[in-house]
């Protein structure tokens, strides 16, 4: 083929980075190991006699096509989004002993027994916080350790996105509620509102959109 003056590496490092989402950090250093392990191999191909431009598309041709290349690379950035995921959701998760601790927010000083429903959702919220901490950590786990065992490694990423998006959306669900009778209850204005959106729903909606960035990359 005749020379264009286009480099058959830059050229293949362009469509694959294109092909490629995920976190930015992972991503350049995925990259940064790909354009190493062509300049080496170009390299290599020069010493046995090719030109410049042949000895590239020679490399590029063993590196493997991007439709071969790309869901490897989409697997490693799945599983760098899944423990972003797991790590924002656990430390969401962490902090709602506070938001929620009675007395401490203006909006639910103690003013007497609470009712049946506000009791019932207080404890939900709580068993689903402490079981969305405990399944954080394992994301955590699988997305390190776990990924000497290929059963894990097949299925952290996908199951770490589910569990995250549907921890989120059933806190989400109870704290407006919470905030909503309390303010009823106890004539609070919407002082609860405000903090269920500062400290819990907005939280828990990047922790569903970084979910939602894992399934994309499954």
């Amino acid at each position: 083929m005749p020379s264009t003056g286009v480099s058959p590496v830059e050229t293949y490092l362009t469509e694959l980075n294109r092909a490629l989402s995920g976190p930015r950090r992972r991503r350049a250093d995925l990259m940064a190991e790909a354009r190493d392990g062509l300049e080496d191999a170009t390299e290599a191909f020069e010493a046995d006699g090719l030109d410049r431009a042949d000895a590239e598309q020679q490399a590029v041709a063993d590196f493997g096509e991007l439709d071969e290349v790309v869901p490897g690379y989409r697997a490693e950035l799945g599983i760098a989004q899944g423990r972003r995921t797991a790590l924002a959701l656990c430390l969401v998760m962490l902090i709602q002993p506070i938001v929620w601790q009675e007395g401490v927010w203006s909006w639910n000083q103690d003013s007497g027994s609470p009712t049946a429903l506000t009791a019932f959702l207080g404890e939900l919220v709580r068993a689903i916080g402490m079981l969305s901490i405990a399944g954080a950590v394992l994301a955590l786990l699988a997305s390190g350790i776990g990924l000497r065992y290929p059963a894990v490694r097949d299925h952290a990423t996908r199951s770490t996105a589910v569990f995250g998006l549907v921890s989120s959306g059933a806190v989400s669900m109870i704290a407006i509620a919470m905030a909503a009778l309390s303010a009823l209850a106890e004539h609070s204005g919407p002082g609860g509102l405000a903090v269920a959106i500062g400290f819990v729903l907005l939280p828990l909606a990047f922790v569903g959109r970084s979910a939602h960035r894992c399934l994309r990359l499954v």
